[in-house]
Parts: structure tokens; sequence; C-alpha cells
């Protein structure tokens, strides 16, 4: 590694014009190809899909995504003959647009029942040719502002549906920006030095920059989600600007002891530096897990995420040191270059200071503030107990959007279950299979739960027959999910009984609910992956058994207490509404897979600075007490400081309007904030000291078995007297 930053410090120029090279060409080359990003929430094996599958090859009109126009008049109704020209054109004119195959008016005798019992509200049914996630978004855009156009005073529309509300969702640039400045803010109160402070910044951004529009490029070749670039921007800045704080302060902390530029450079990248290549392998392994699900919505988002993490990475090892080498001791604040001009270097190996203090304290009451931080944890993690996932629906949008206007006009005139109609697709090959699913149609209004039921009449020479029913409760709803369940169970079953009819639940209420279910089956396998690929990663790196299983169990415990906090907030909606989230709801689906993973990235991140740090004093002086109280004091400072700019990162996409994002948002952050002024500076150095030597025991014949892999720099062990090693200055009398 040494080496490595050498030649960054001898080539700077080169490397930062290599790197400005290469953000060019992506940008011309993703300006030219553009990105092809889509979301595919379909698994296979699923009856949603079957269902899906069916629709496709039997009806590929009405394959594609459905979404809904809704009209609503302030007096007299819409059925006036004003109101029913002006609609019926707008229609017309819709059904006419690229990619839609059919509208169903409220108007014709097929959409009879789309106009609510008042007679104030109505909704047409457009048909698009394809699913959402393979539509072009002008063709999308074509239907709102043809619909739209319709309004007048006195007559309110608005579009629903999946297709509508892709084109809101809108990648939150004001969020990342706000992070960026929130960041620099707290980089400049660390360092006091303005260069200090834009180095990791710039670091970041051009990592980010080159893996984002890396991603757009793959996207032509791989399945990724639209929420893959956001997402990989909330992480990639939040752990780009901790690695490069990592080594600017180990580099500042050498040009601060009398070393040269280049010297400083070499040292800081041979310890900060390994540390760095670690935490972000460790991160990388943890994102890629999500392949253990077998889901190409995952699949996509690891491979972005990870493809971010991992170009940070080598933007902090050569970039970073090549900006280092340009600045110089520039990266001091002027107190500290004074005292270098004046031959007067701060001593290295001096560590003083309230985290030295803090330190004595873990240190003389290890069994006490273990206590005290573990009921915290748990209290925290209570709420897991009810989590529920599920899918957020339209109703959780901001008020402002129009998909969140049409669902509160449909609720409205039709009740809540209109927003998220199930789809019952049959197959019925004999007339005694047509005749069961007519009467499995009149069964179905009489089950608790559903609201209505719309049978299509079965085309002649058709085998496929397809039934909506409306439940009484919203889409995102408990009671949505336990009617899904029981009409697959019982009532589906039932019908089937004794004829070769085969029904499918499916509908994209279906399908999110599906999602839910398989990737919670999975969950458990995906936890247990990552667990122990850390965990041998920090077995390799530290020859301990004890190590990686604290880790593991803190990582556990942050991330507990993070979904606690998220359960709180979006499922029992306690501030939801006044942070513009919308109103309470379930956790999405996706969520728990994708923030452990990045959690416990995260976290083995912290683990592997302060375990590293401890380990090479270890090595040392073979003293844990020594080495635990060292490792706490030189790594608490840059720790406290890294999770304090990752939350003020995290916490900025929370105001971006997606309630997605604003979930990861606000996990990630609580997360961070747990692990590091709790975990990290409390729970870890404390139970260490109380395992003593046993922290650093391995069994001999497993030592010599296992591969070395180092995250400490080559050096001799020396001597505890020796210069190399940290000094403990004496603590004031107060603290004893």
């Amino acid at each position: 590694m040494s080496t490595l930053a050498r030649w960054c410090y001898q080539h700077r120029l080169v490397v930062v014009l290599l790197w400005l090279g290469l953000l060019g060409g992506l940008v011309v080359a993703s300006q030219s190809a553009g990105s092809a990003y889509s979301n595919s929430f379909s698994l296979p094996n699923t009856e949603s899909t079957r269902a899906l599958n069916l629709l496709k090859s039997s009806f590929p009109a009405q394959a594609g995504d459905t979404d809904t126009v809704v009209w609503q008049v302030d007096s007299g109704s819409v059925r006036d003959s004003a109101t029913k020209e002006r609609m019926t054109g707008t229609l017309d004119k819709i059904s006419k647009l690229p990619e839609v195959s059919g509208v169903t008016s409220p108007y014709s005798r097929q959409g009879a029942a789309q106009i609510s019992k008042d007679g104030r509200t109505a909704y047409a049914q457009v048909n698009f040719a394809k699913v959402q996630q393979e539509l072009d978004k002008s063709d999308i855009q074509r239907v709102i502002d043809t619909a739209e156009a319709a309004r007048t005073d006195g007559l309110k529309v608005e579009l629903g549906g999946q297709a509508i509300k892709s084109t809101e969702q809108t990648p939150p640039a004001t969020s990342e920006l706000v992070g960026v400045v929130a960041a620099a803010v707290v980089l400049f109160l660390a360092f006091g030095s303005l260069f200090a402070m834009l180095l990791p910044i710039l670091t970041a951004v051009a990592g980010v920059g080159t893996a984002i529009l890396t991603t757009g490029l793959l996207s032509h070749a791989v399945t990724i989600g639209e929420i893959a670039p956001t997402l990989s921007a909330l992480i990639g800045l939040g752990v780009g600007i901790d690695y490069a704080l990592f080594i600017v302060t180990r580099h500042r902390k050498g040009l601060q002891s009398g070393l040269d530029v280049e010297e400083s450079l070499a040292r800081a990248v041979n310890t900060s530096g390994r540390a760095v290549l670690f935490a972000g392998g460790t991160v990388c392994i943890a994102l890629l897990g999500m392949f253990v699900l077998q889901t190409k919505f995952l699949n996509g988002v690891a491979i972005a995420s990870a493809l971010t993490v991992a170009v940070t990475v080598v933007a902090a090892v050569t970039l970073l040191p090549a900006l280092l080498a340009l600045f110089g001791k520039r990266v001091l604040g002027r107190r500290a270059r004074r005292r270098l001009a004046a031959d007067e270097p701060l001593p290295e190996n001096v560590v003083s200071g309230p985290w030295a203090r803090w330190a004595a304290v873990v240190e003389r009451r290890p069994r006490a503030l273990s206590a005290i931080a573990l009921v915290v944890m748990v209290v925290l993690t209570i709420p897991v107990l009810s989590l529920r996932l599920g899918s957020s629906d339209s109703g959780n949008d901001p008020a402002s959007n129009t998909t969140r206007k049409a669902y509160d006009l449909l609720a409205d005139g039709f009740g809540p279950g209109f927003n998220g109609p199930l789809q019952l697709v049959a197959q019925a090959p004999t007339a005694a299979d047509k005749t069961a699913l007519t009467q499995l149609s009149t069964q179905l209004k009489d089950v608790h739960g559903v609201a209505s039921v719309v049978a299509a009449p079965i085309r002649p020479g058709s085998t496929v027959g397809i039934v909506q029913v409306f439940p009484t409760s919203s889409p995102q709803a408990k009671e949505t999910s336990d009617l899904i369940d029981h009409l697959r169970d019982d009532v589906v079953p039932a019908a089937e009984k004794g004829t070769t009819l085969k029904v499918y639940v499916g509908g994209s209420t279906a399908i999110f609910d599906d999602f839910a279910s398989v990737l919670s089956s999975k969950l458990p396998l995906f936890i247990a992956v990552i667990v122990v690929l850390g965990g041998l990663l920090l077995l390799l790196a530290f020859r301990s058994l004890l190590i990686p299983v604290t880790a593991a169990v803190m990582n556990l415990l942050a991330a507990g207490a993070s979904f606690g906090v998220l359960v709180a907030v979006f499922q029992w909606g306690w501030g939801s509404d006044s942070l513009g989230l919308g109103r309470a709801g379930p956790v999405e689906a996706f969520l728990p897979v994708m923030m452990i993973a990045i959690l416990f990235g995260l976290s083995m991140d912290y683990q592997v600075f302060l375990v590293s740090r401890m380990h090479e004093e270890w090595v040392h002086t073979k003293d844990n007490a020594r080495a635990v109280r060292v490792g706490q004091v030189e790594t608490a400072r840059v720790i406290t400081a890294a999770a304090a700019i990752m939350v003020c990162v995290f916490i900025a996409f929370v105001f971006g309007g997606q309630r997605t994002i604003a979930e990861f948002g606000i996990g990630l952050a609580s997360a961070v904030a747990l692990d590091a002024f709790i975990l990290r500076t409390i729970l870890v150095p404390a139970a260490t000291h109380l395992f003593g030597n046993a922290n650093w025991w391995l069994p001999g014949w497993l030592d010599r078995r296992l591969p070395h892999l180092s995250v400490d720099p080559p050096d001799e062990p020396v001597d505890e007297t020796s210069t190399d090693s940290p000094t403990l200055a004496p603590e004031p009398s107060s603290s004893s």
C-alpha cells in the first residue's frame, strides 16, 4: 500500500487527470447511450407471477399496466352532458396514444360500475400494452398531459397507477446537495482547514459520480431498479466521505508530527488505507450477499451499490493521495503550520484529551456501562416484534402528487379497496369449469373483506377468464393481505374442487404481497450468510474467535434497534405525517434485506477501524487493557466525526419526497448513530475489557490452517517502551 501511495504522490497530476478523463468519458458515453433502469418485483413460482404470465399469453393487451383516470365534480353529476362530453372526448384521445391498448370508460356498458353511488366521482381504466417497467416515460407523460388538459373549474381530474407513479419519482438531487453541505460543515469543524474539508468531499463525489454513470451504462445489460442510483448515492456519499476522512486524519497526524508529505502519505495509506480496503470489501460482500435471495430487482441493486462502494474505495487510495500531494501541508490549519514552521511538531505518540478520559471511565466501569448500553439497544429493538412488511400505496405519496389525489378521490367515491383491486385469472377449459368460475364470482361478493366483484365475460373460444375483486381495505392494509391468503387457501380451492378449473390470485397488490412473503421467508438465510462471511473475514484478519462473534452480536443489535425506529416512525406513524412522508403503513418488503446488507457493511467499517488499532497495539505490547484503551482513544474522535457525517448525509435524503428513500435515510441514520455513539464508544470497548486476553485467542491448530490476511501494516513488533507505541498522557486528578 505504501508503494501505491508513493506512486500516486510522484505522479499526482497524472492520477488526477486520469480520474478527470474517466469521468469525462463516462459523461459522454452516458449522454449517448442513456440508461435503461427498470423495476421487476415479480418472482418465479409465485401465484401472482403465474397469473401475470397467463394474462400475457392469453390477453397480451390486458397484460400490461392498468392505470386510472379519475374525475370528480364539485356539484351535479359526472353524467351531466357537459362533463360527459368533455371526458368522453379526453378518453378517446387517450385511447389513440402510443402504448395504450384500450380504455374502459364509465360511460360504456362494460364500465357502468365505474361511477360512484352519489354520481360525483368516476374513473376510467387505461390499459397499457406493456408493464410499467417496460414503458417509455414519454408515452406515460402523454397520457398524463391529455387527461390533465380536461380540468376545469368545478372538475377535478387526477391519475393513478404504477405507470403514472413512476413519472413522479425523480432523484432527490437537492437531498444529495444538502447532505454534502452538512458533511462539509462537520468536516470543517473537525479539521479547521478548508482544503482538509474539501478533499474527502471531492473524493467521494468523484467516486460516486463514476459509479452511477457506470451503473447507468450497465443497466442496458443487467436489470437494475430505478431506485438504484439514488440508493447508490446515499451509500456512496456516506462511506466515500468516511473512507477519505480516515486517511486524511492519519495523514494530518503524520504531518503534525514532523513527517514530510510523501512519508506521511505512505504511512497513512499503509495503515488507514489498508483498513479502508478491508472495510470496503466487507461492505461489498454484504451487499452481494443479496444474490442468495435470487430476485432480479435486488440483484441489480446489489450490483449497483457494491460497484459504488468499490469505486469509492479505489478513489480513496488513489485520487485522494494525489490530491493530498498537490495541496501539501495546506491540509493543516494555520496554527499547525505555524507550529511546524517554528520546528515545534506535535508528538505523534501522545494520547490525551476528553476521549482518553472517557476511555479510562470505560475501563473502570465496564460492567455497568455494558448493562446500560444493552438496555438502550434492547428497548429500541422492541418495536421490531410488530414489524409488518408490505408495500406502501399511493396514499403515502406527497399530498401534491396526482397519484395521491387520485387515490383520495377513489377512496372517497368508492372505498379504499378500489386503489388496489385483486385480479383473479382463471384457466377454464371446459363448460363445467366456466360454470364453476361464474359461481365463484357470485360467492366472492359474500366473502368478508370484499367490497365488489367485476367478472369480465369469457370471450367465445377462449379458456381464460378474468375476475376483478375490490377489497374493502387499502392495498397496504393487513386486512388486504389476509384477504389474499383467505382467497388462496380457502375460497378458491373450494371452487376448484371436482373440476379442472385453475384460478390464480394476481394483480399488482398480490405481486407486492408475494414479494414480501418470499423475502421474509429467505431473510434468515440471508442474515446467516452475511454474518458467516463477515465473521470469516474478521477471523482471518485478527486471528481471534471472540472478535468476529462480538462483531456479529453488535451488528445485529444495531440492525434491530434501527428497525425498531423504522417501525415506530413509518408503521406506527410516529412523526411520518409531520415529515411529509404520508400516513402510517407497512415497511417496504425489500427494505430489511437491503438495509441489513448495508448496515452489516457499515458496522463492520467501524469495527475494523476500532479493532485494527486495538490489534496493532496488542501485537506491540500484549497488554489487553492498554490495547483497548489506545484503540478507543485513537479512533473514537474520527469514528464519531465520520458517523456525524453519515447521519447528515442519510437524514438529508429523508426530505426528498420519496417514502422508500426516507425509510432508508432514517433507518441508516439511526443505525449509524447508535453504532458509533453507543456500541463503538461504550459497549465494544467495555466488552473487550471484560473478555481480557481471550479477545485475541485462537487455537494453534486453526491458526496454522488459516490463510493470513492482515489489516495492520507489516511492522515489526516493538517493546512497550518504544517511542513507536503511543504514550498515554497522565489523567487529571479529577477524573480518577
